[in-house]
């Protein structure tokens, strides 16, 4: 089995240089999902401290008339979450790619491109549900709900 050139120092920077901005939104992807996690735990907590409580007393019961909505932020933030694993997971494959490709001196801009594009959707898409559950968490304590 022949084994391909190794790539250059110059072939391995440009590798380098080429993948530090997915490495920043690795970082981002990161405290973003702390930042929906411990969104999730309050909610999680707040839902648990409904159930918890009896039924039949009218304040109780109004309380508990706030669970379809706690229930539909867990949802929407279990969502943003899953998606930004997904971006995390492709930015991943899409360093890995970049090594590979300069390792076997193949061109890899137009698949990392794509990755970076598909990665960079899936972000989207999970600060679209942190938007929407956001939206949903300011108008928690309206009183007309």
């Amino acid at each position: 089995m022949l084994l391909p050139d190794t790539p250059s120092v110059e072939q391995l920077s440009q590798v380098i240089v080429q993948v530090t901005a997915p490495s920043f939104i690795l970082g981002a992807v990161a405290g973003f999902v702390s930042l929906l996690i411990s969104r999730m735990n309050r909610v999680t907590d707040r839902i648990q401290a409904l159930d918890a409580l009896p039924n039949g007393d009218g304040a109780k019961t109004r309380l508990k008339r706030d669970m379809p909505r706690l229930r539909r932020r867990a949802h929407l933030l279990n969502r943003a979450i899953l998606f930004s694993g997904i971006s995390a997971i492709l930015t991943c494959l899409l360093v890995i790619v970049a090594f590979i490709s300069a390792y076997y001196q193949v061109r890899h801009e137009y698949g990392v491109a794509l990755l970076f594009v598909v990665a960079l959707s899936f972000f989207t898409a999970a600060l679209i549900n942190l938007v929407r559950e956001t939206s949903i968490s300011v108008h928690e304590y309206d009183p007309d709900s």
